[in-house]
């Protein structure tokens, strides 16, 4: 497990991508260009095999102008950390979600909904909507260009001490969720009494009983080795989770105009590769959390479904009418 950073490392990290903020038309047209690119994943996850995916290709197609760093394992800081870092105008990306921009643009986080969607390939509908490139539009005028948009991070399930088949198992159960109001609102609905754990301490929250469980799509479990503590897999599938890779609006602006094209073309290529193989990996996953002696437990996804759908009304700072102009987005 990587070890977090302190709050005086944090602050020194945040203070050096101002400090290059400030010398961002000097550096865009520099003969070779630094990007930092973090995230909270093990390296051992789609997402950041993407990541890695994208530097490559980014640097081929660039003649190794551009070169791309990734830290996984929150080593840059938290993911809330590191997007107000961009927000300042730090030349450093991030493996984020609906959620968390959501801080910056509240209607993007009805995205992150639960059971808004329920085959990823739904998901396209959702970005080439009219409502979305508003969204889109709001983001950029907040600081945050987004290079990639459509990577699959999977359905998220919760891993725990004992199987959940209806909303009433989960009554009581302290749950790990991320700093985020659509995850807390979510498992509230759902009986849970959620608690805000960073991501790479999740394993020594679990370990020590701090939490009865926690949720994340199959590959990061895996990941993070969250077996080792708990034995059952419950398939709650509450989210259907996308990730977003933002980058400062104004640094991407400032960069020459071949690099900006290489930059978001490779961004729609690294979210397919990691749609694709967060897809081909799934039953992968299964097989070794079973051989792990891990158990699966089928869930009654309707009742849960049904428990959760007054969470739509729980954000008073979205427009009215958000999650009806999404589901109309979503049967064209």
């Amino acid at each position: 497990m990587s070890i977090p950073f302190t709050a005086r490392r944090r602050a020194v990290a945040l203070a050096a991508g101002i400090a290059a903020a400030a010398v961002l038309p000097a550096a865009a047209q520099a003969q070779e260009i630094r990007i930092r690119f973090a995230h909270s994943l093990s390296t051992s996850e789609p997402a950041h095999q993407a990541a890695e995916f994208f530097a490559k290709n980014v640097a081929a197609r660039t003649n190794g102008r551009v070169q791309i760093q990734v830290f996984p394992g929150e080593q840059l800081g938290s993911g809330k950390e590191v997007n107000e870092m961009i927000r300042q105008g730090a030349n450093v990306m991030n493996i984020t979600d609906p959620g968390y921009l959501s801080d910056f643009v509240p209607d993007i986080g009805v995205l992150n909904g639960p059971y808004l969607i329920k085959d990823p390939k739904d998901y396209d509908k959702l970005l080439a909507s009219e409502w979305y490139k508003g969204v889109e539009k709001r983001l950029e005028q907040s600081g945050f260009k987004l290079i990639m948009a459509n990577g699959f991070f999977g359905q998220r399930h919760l891993i725990a001490d004992k199987p959940v088949r209806t909303p009433a198992d989960m009554a009581g159960m302290t749950v790990r969720v991320p700093p985020n109001t659509m995850w807390i609102e979510t498992f509230k609905a759902m009986g849970a009494r959620p608690t805000t754990v960073q991501w790479s301490e999740v394993y020594n929250a679990l370990q020590q009983n701090v939490v009865q469980g926690a949720e994340a799509p199959l590959g990061s479990l895996w990941g993070s080795k969250l077996h080792e503590t708990r034995k059952v897999i419950s398939t709650t599938g509450h989210f259907t989770a996308f990730v977003m890779w933002p980058m400062n609006a104004k640094y991407f602006a400032s960069l020459p105009a071949d690099v900006q094209r290489v930059l978001v073309e490779e961004g729609k290529k690294a979210g397919d590769e990691m749609t694709r193989m967060t897809l081909s990996l799934n039953d992968d996953y299964v097989s070794k959390f079973k051989a792990a002696g891990v158990t699966f437990v089928d869930v009654d996804n309707a009742a849960f479904q049904k428990v959760t759908a007054p969470v739509y009304k729980a954000f008073p700072k979205w427009t009215p009418g958000l999650h009806d102009t999404v589901m109309d987005a979503l049967k064209k």
